[in-house]
Parts: structure tokens; C-alpha cells; sequence
């Protein structure tokens, strides 16, 4: 027997469509039958990598009793939060203001008509970890929307009227400058772990924006202790737990403080936002460790998260045969049976193998003890190569399979990014092959793309996140190649956004086009989470837009969003770098162009040049010796000396002489 979730595509959905609790997708027609039969909603988000998702629907909703309970008093609606992000963000909004952690599972009570009244989390089917059992929640909840719904009532206006406050008004905000970043910055780096790196005690999350915000401050002002933070915390990533060292791949955090022990779920924007904050900080330091991690995290995500098309999937389960990080540890009789004796011993010195586990009897491979065996990486690697082999025979963890517009724009422009940095023109054809594929098969009539697919289907749903993601993607792919297509598809995406998510009373973009009839609220992502925030990457896209088009209008509307959002930053400035790290772009670009033909060897070199640099606001532009800029560009006209590929490197409405040598080049990038 099925549910209604058996004609969904989303896995995570159909790991539900044989439970016995009668669920619904989202939509109409399940709102319309709670409207009809006077019951409430019950809402259950949750992901298909979620270990707590499993732990819950094992319990209550595989449990035949809690779900005849369920069925007899409520409407129950499964979604899917990777496909609906803007469903998840007004429910969690409501959740926190109840006062209440987020997080998933999440399950909330709802109205006929979508409006919250009260929630939690998980729930355990009998009271335990200080929480009410399920059975019980779910009585409670009943009885209180039989008997008081002017209770009820009072909780939905409170809710209500909470989610539909603007934000606040920017007036008597402090100005924005570069400094007040660098104060910022000063402030959220006594935040950072001294030894461990990461932000201080458990759990402990890789926050890329976060630490890309210390790094570029660092670059604007060479404070030393600015670069120890970001260097120490990507240190004790790479060797930690939380990095796959067979397979490649972050994991999405580690529970503990010392990054030993992952919560093993690999999510592909974690990944994505790693190999962009690794490939930065390795142009600034020469890392080899940096350099490994980026090539190893690449080669996972071309090998075990290609998609349909050539996309790229959206995460990996923490469980195998329902064990969490199963897939992942090893005993030390594996790895003697494995290896052979020398090998052997030097493996589980390097990787803390010890005879009785590391973590509940079982090994996390991790290099962040001392000391370190010297020498022996060529051995170690072999090693983990053999290791691989034996582990592609055990039962792997479900994959989520369904493609995500913006999760796949971020994966995109770090292989682009990571492609050009490191010389690796394969990379960059992958990523315009899951750009392509987004591009044409997600494409929707208006102009917008859809958020989620899978087998070929998707629904008309599209997000600001897809269309901000996908641009930023789209003007990474072109400083790649330097296709001009590329840079007219990032505006036309653009345009969508202007068209269906602006704010016209007081500026910024919402998450939900202004034709989503489905949402309560329609809010406005300007804080970060464990993904950019879309406005702040319509920022970076906006800026970069009118650098390479001369678009003045890109300019102004950039200027829009930071202003209408000012306000906030005072209370949230650190949950607000992505915004930030866009107004860096706006107001202190540094603009290179390099004159010359295509695939000759001086023209390979400046360009070469000029990515060896940790430069995060540059604007890289290739022209064919004829000075085809826009006018308004401050290079406009300027083209080869002599003969010789030449660059330019311009800095507001400046540009340095030209410059026909490499290293030259770097000098003048490198200079503050």
C-alpha cells in the first residue's frame, strides 16, 4: 500500500509513500481538503540526508497507532525543504518565534489556511530528551483546536503579523564604508576557536561566507590575525574527521570540537562553497593542502554526484543499513587485512587507527593529531587508494538525485572558479555542461527557472535563489571562457528577478515570485544560513554586471538592496557577509583586462598572472586586442603595446599603465 507521495519525484518524499500515516504533498488540493473536513494541518519538513528525518518517520510515522491518530485528527503534509525553501523559511521563521531552536524535522500545526499556531522539531514517540512524546503532542493540539480556537486565533494574528513585518527601515542606519567591515571583522574573529579554528565550542559548521568575510578583510588590511583564523579553521577542516580523506568531500559539520566526528551527511553547496573559500585562500598562500583538497573535493563531486545531464545531484544520506557514518569508519583489522605490513602501520599512524575505534568502537579517518609521520604521502596515498576500492563493495548511502537550480549555480561557478585558478580546463567544461542542462531543461516561460527536478519533471516553482545562483554561475563561466552569450544569459536572469521578486515599496528582492499563490508570507533572504543569502549574491551579480556592461541601472539596484537593508546590520552583521562581501564589490572592484589574442602563449600568461593573486573582487575581462569594452569602462580603447598581449589593471575609474609581463602583473594586483 502507498500513499499519495508515490507520484512525487522527490526521494525524500517517496522514503515516505509507504508509511500508513495518509500524507499529501503540498498543494491545493491537500489545503482544500483541510479546509473542507475542518481539521488542522500537520506539517512535516524535513530532507531525505536528514538522520533525524529517519529517526522520526522510524518512529511515528512507521508506527501504525501514531498514525491512525494522526489520520483521525489531521490533514498531514510531507514537503520536501530542498525543493520548497521558501515553504521551510516561513515555518522555521514562525517556530523561531515561538521562541524555539529550528531545525529539521520540522513539524508544525497549521490552519486550513497555511497559518502556523504552534510547532517543535522532533518529537520522540514517548516523553524522553526532555521532550513530550508524540502521542501526546498530537492529543494536545487536537483538543486545543476543538475546544479553544480563540486560543488559536491569538497564537495565528501574533504569527502572522511577526512574519509580515518589513524589515526594518534603514534610516539612521550607520553608513557602509570598507572600514566598518574591518571593525566588524576585528570583532568576529575573537569568536574563533585559538587552537581548534571554527567558531568556538560544538557543533562546529564550515560557515565559507563567514570566514571568506575574515579573508577579504584580511586582504584589505594585512592584519595577520585575520588570516591565522581562516587558515587555522580550513587546516583543521582538511585534516579533520568532517573531510572524507578516501573519497573526497566535506561532510555537512562535525558534533564535537576538534572536527573529529561529522554529522556524515554530504550536502553539495557545502562542497561547493569549500572549493570557492579553498581555491581563494590557496591564491593567497600556495597551500599544497588547500590545493589537494580542492582536486579531491572536485574529483568527488564529477564522480559520485553527476546527475541527469550532466547536473549535479543534491546530497548524500549520513546512513547506511540505518547507521549513521557507517559507510565511513574502518577497524583496525581492515586496515591490516588491507595493507600490508609497513603500510599498515604507517596508515593508522597517520590517520589515529587505533585497535579499539577513535569513536563508539569504530575509526573516523583524521590527521589533525600529533605528530605527523613524515614522508610517507606517496605510501599513504596508495593506501587510500586501496581503501577506496574496498569501500566502492560496501552498501552506499542514499543519494538524493534531484537537481536544484541554485545548489547546482554554486557548484558551477566554483568549478569554473577552481578551473581557471588551477589550469583545469576539465573542470570548467563539466560545469558548462550542468549549466547547459539547468539553462535549457529548466528553463520556465517567463523567463525564471524552476527550483527542483528530477526524471525530466518539475513543477512551475522558481526562486530568487535560482535565478541569483545561476547568474553568479553564468559570469563565472564567462571570465572562463569569455563567451559573450554567457554574459547576456546572466542578464536576462537578472531582468527575471527584476520582473518577479522586487520589492517595490522599499527595495530588495523576495525569495517567492509575486505570482506564488501558495505562500503565507512572501520573505525577503538577507541573512545567511548554510547558504548564501540571494540577496546578497544579487548584490556580487549586480555589481559584476555593470563592471563588464557599463550598466549603470545594474549599479543603482545593487545600491537599492544594500539600502534597504542597512538597518539590519547592526544586530546582524555576521549573519549578513554575503550582502557584505556584494557592497565590497560595488565600491572597491579591481577590474583586469587582458588584450590579446585567444590561446596565444602571452596572452595565457597574463591571464595565468593575474589568478595567481587572492583577489575577490576581481573582475576579469578579455578582449581581442581591439578594445571592445563598454564606453563607460576605464580601459575602453586601450589594446595590445607593440604588438604584445598587454593588461590593464583598473581600480575604480583608474588604470595602471600597461603591463605586458607576468610578473609585473602580479606586482601591481598585489599591491593594497
Amino acid at each position: 500500500m502507498t500513499n499519495r507521495l508515490a507520484a512525487e519525484t522527490s526521494p525524500y518524499l517517496l522514503q515516505h509513500q509507504t508509511n500508513p500515516v495518509e500524507w499529501w504533498p503540498w498543494g491545493p488540493e491537500a489545503l482544500a481538503a483541510a479546509r473542507d473536513q475542518g481539521k488542522p494541518i500537520l506539517l512535516s519538513v524535513g530532507y531525505a540526508a536528514c538522520h533525524w528525518c529517519h529517526v522520526m518517520a522510524h518512529e511515528s510515522f512507521e508506527n501504525d497507532a501514531i498514525a491512525r491518530q494522526m489520520n483521525a485528527d489531521f490533514i498531514n503534509i510531507k514537503v520536501d525543504r530542498e525543493e520548497r525553501p521558501d515553504l521551510d523559511a516561513i515555518y522555521q521563521q514562525a517556530l523561531a518565534m515561538m521562541g524555539q531552536h529550528g531545525g529539521w524535522p520540522l513539524t508544525m500545526f497549521l490552519t486550513p489556511a497555511g497559518e502556523p499556531f504552534w510547532g517543535g522539531t522532533y518529537f520522540p514517540p514517548s516523553p524522553r530528551y526532555g521532550r513530550p512524546g508524540f502521542p501526546e503532542v498530537l492529543k494536545a493540539v487536537a483538543e486545543t483546536w476543538r475546544s479553544a480556537q480563540d486560543k488559536v486565533r491569538i497564537n495565528v494574528d501574533a504569527l502572522k503579523a511577526g512574519l509580515a513585518e518589513r524589515h526594518r527601515d534603514a534610516a539612521g542606519a550607520p553608513e557602509l564604508t570598507l572600514e566598518l567591515l574591518d571593525r566588524g571583522a576585528t570583532q568576529v574573529v575573537r569568536m574563533v576557536d585559538p587552537e581548534q579554528g571554527g567558531l568556538q565550542g560544538a557543533p562546529k559548521f564550515p560557515q565559507p561566507s563567514l570566514f571568506d568575510f575574515l579573508w577579504r578583510a584580511h586582504l584589505r588590511t594585512g592584519d595577520a590575525a585575520l588570516a591565522q583564523a581562516v587558515t587555522l579553521t580550513l587546516d583543521r577542516m582538511c585534516h579533520g574527521g568532517i573531510y572524507d580523506h578516501v573519497g573526497g568531500g566535506f561532510m555537512r559539520y562535525s558534533t564535537d570540537e576538534t572536527w573529529l566526528v561529522p554529522h556524515f551527511e554530504k550536502m553539495l553547496y557545502d562542497n561547493a562553497q569549500l572549493i570557492d573559500l579553498l581555491t581563494l585562500v590557496w591564491q593567497g598562500t600556495g597551500s599544497d593542502l588547500y590545493r589537494l583538497r580542492v582536486a579531491e573535493t572536485v574529483e568527488w563531486v564529477l564522480r559520485d554526484m553527476a546527475a541527469e545531464g550532466g547536473a549535479f545531484a543534491a546530497t548524500v544520506d549520513a546512513d547506511s543499513e540505518g547507521v549513521e557514518g557507517k559507510f565511513y569508519t574502518w577497524s583496525a583489522a581492515e586496515i591490516d587485512r588491507l595493507l600490508d605490513e609497513e603500510a599498515a602501520r604507517w596508515f593508522k599512524q597517520a590517520y589515529d587507527v587505533r585497535p579499539g575505534g577513535n569513536w563508539e568502537g569504530a575509526n573516523i579517518l583524521h590527521r589533525n593529531h600529533q605528530p605527523q609521520p613524515m614522508g610517507v604521502e606517496d605510501l599513504l596515498a596508495d593506501a587510500r587508494a586501496v581503501l577506496w576500492r574496498e569501500r566502492e563493495n560496501r552498501i552506499h548511502p542514499e543519494r538524493d538525485d534531484k537537481i536544484l537550480a541554485d545548489w547546482n549555480g554554486m557548484m558551477i561557478a566554483a568549478l569554473a572558479n577552481a578551473g581557471l585558478a588551477f589550469a583545469m580546463p576539465r573542470w570548467i567544461d563539466a560545469a558548462r555542461v550542468a549549466f547547459e542542462f539547468i539553462r535549457t531543461h529548466m528553463a520556465l516561460p517567463d523567463g525564471r527557472l524552476a527550483h527542483s527536478m528530477r526524471f525530466g519533471r518539475f513543477r512551475p516553482i522558481g526562486l530568487l535563489d535560482d535565478l541569483a545562483h545561476m547568474a553568479r554561475a553564468a559570469l563565472a563561466l564567462y571570465e572562463a571562457t569569455g563567451e559573450p552569450a554567457l554574459l547576456d544569459q546572466a542578464r536576462a536572469w537578472m531582468e527575471a528577478a527584476n520582473r518577479h521578486h522586487w520589492d517595490i515599496t522599499i527595495g530588495g528582492y523576495f525569495q517567492a515570485a509575486a505570482e506564488a499563490g501558495d505562500v503565507l508570507v512572501r520573505l525577503k533572504p538577507i541573512h545567511d544560513n548554510a547558504v548564501p543569502a540571494a540577496n546578497g549574491i544579487m548584490v556580487q551579480v549586480l555589481a559584476r554586471l555593470a563592471l563588464l556592461t557599463g550598466d549603470e541601472r545594474c549599479r543603482q539596484r545593487a545600491e537599492a538592496v544594500v539600502g534597504s537593508v542597512a538597518g539590519e546590520l547592526g544586530d546582524h552583521f555576521a549573519n549578513m557577509t554575503s550582502l557584505l562581501a556584494g557592497f565590497e564589490q560595488l565600491v572597491a572592484p579591481v577590474q583586469v583586462v587582458v588584450a590579446g589574442p585567444d590561446g596565444r602563449d602571452d596572452t595565457d600568461a597574463l591571464v595565468q598572472a593575474a589568478l595567481e593573486v587572492s583577489l575577490p573582487t576581481r573582475v576579469l575581462a578579455r578582449v581581442d586586442g581591439h578594445g571592445d569594452l563598454p564606453q563607460a569602462h576605464p580601459a575602453h580603447g586601450k589594446g595590445l603595446v607593440e604588438g604584445r598581449a598587454t593588461a590593464y589593471v583598473c581600480r575604480g575609474p583608474v588604470c595602471s599603465n600597461p603591463v605586458t609581463e607576468p610578473a609585473l602583473l602580479r606586482q601591481a594586483l598585489a599591491a593594497r
